[in-house]
């Protein structure tokens, strides 16, 4: 008798055991996150891409109690970062802040991934045009300007951008053809290095995004001559700059910027992610930052972003027939 309740009472306490084991595990699996995420930014410190996620970065630890850590990887317009997010674990301590060149680089055959398919997206964050600036030291004053020089000069105007394909490549190339000019064009690593060419005069207009030239702009250094909106921005030191519709060139290109993640994240993972970063997006100090940077907060969330990759794929196909973007590339790899 005794000999059976020491077996029940071993066989009660193994069971517990386990249930108790079973019960942590699920806590554990279910308690994300419960340690820093890393955020991959691929272009370098200091561009509007880059900038955005450090407005996120403030707001994590209010809406995940946890870190986000920047990491930047530039290069490739995009793809080196891009490439590591897709192999990244899927286990929600990996995300990337995706840009329109998510969408873009595959059209050029570029990529090892095809990003649309490779990646989840968990919510769009926000929408910019692209601003065209030169360096104030020159006399142009206006778009006008600008081209009246081009073509007294032709060939020897270079313009710089944040990657062969990019959407500020995109944006210059179609420009010269619109306005029938000849200039030749500078890849960097993102806006940052653009911004330092430009003034050093190493190239003499460049396109980026707000948010990596408001400061200069404010501060007197760059002049802006268009940006690529339907619509002036918000922000009071950009309010007064003329869309190129306005100036009688028919582009518009607006870039969006997202957050992704590896394909195979779960369900409740990626939900816990969306709700938490909806949050932040909606935080009142997340939209004074991008005001600030001339960006316009655009949430959408996950089922939308992925109807939007779909839908600006097709745009931008058709845009591209426009420019000879794509033989560059090509001739870039021979």
């Amino acid at each position: 008798m005794q000999k059976k309740s020491l077996v029940f009472l071993m066989m009660s306490i193994f069971i517990t055991g386990i249930t108790m084991a079973g019960c942590t595990m699920t806590e554990e699996k279910n308690d994300y996150p419960n340690k820093p995420i890393n955020v991959i930014v691929p272009f370098s410190a200091g561009g509007g891409t880059d900038l955005q996620a450090r407005a996120l970065e403030k707001l994590a630890p209010k809406y995940l109690n946890q870190n986000f850590i920047i990491l930047n990887k530039p290069g490739g317009s995009c793809t080196i970062g891009l490439n590591e997010l897709v192999t990244a674990s899927p286990d929600g301590y990996t995300i990337g802040l995706s840009p329109l060149n998510l969408i873009l680089q595959p059209l050029y055959g570029a990529t090892k991934y095809h990003y649309p398919t490779a990646l989840e997206p968990i919510v769009q964050i926000s929408t910019t045009p692209s601003i065209l600036v030169v360096n104030a030291n020159h006399s142009w004053e206006t778009l006008d300007d600008l081209i009246t020089y081009c073509n007294q000069h032709p060939r020897e105007i270079k313009f710089g951008h944040s990657g062969i394909g990019d959407s500020s490549h995109i944006i210059g190339e179609i420009f010269a053809k619109k306005a029938n000019i000849e200039i030749e064009q500078v890849p960097f690593r993102g806006a940052s290095e653009s911004i330092s060419a430009l003034l050093g005069d190493h190239v003499q207009f460049i396109i980026a995004s707000p948010g990596a030239l408001t400061e200069q702009i404010k501060s007197g250094k760059l002049k802006a001559l268009a940006i690529s909106g339907e619509k002036h921005l918000s922000n009071s030191a950009l309010s007064k700059i003329p869309t190129f519709q306005e100036l009688g060139f028919d582009i518009v290109l607006e870039n969006w910027y997202g957050i992704a993640a590896p394909k195979e994240i779960d369900a409740k993972t990626k939900n816990k992610l969306a709700e938490s970063l909806k949050n932040m997006i909606s935080d009142p100090d997340f939209k004074t930052n991008l005001d600030q940077l001339g960006m316009e907060v655009s949430y959408l969330n996950s089922e939308e972003t992925k109807k939007k990759w779909i839908s600006d794929t097709e745009k931008l196909t058709n845009i591209l027939k426009e420019t000879d973007i794509i033989e560059q590339i090509q001739a870039q790899k021979q």
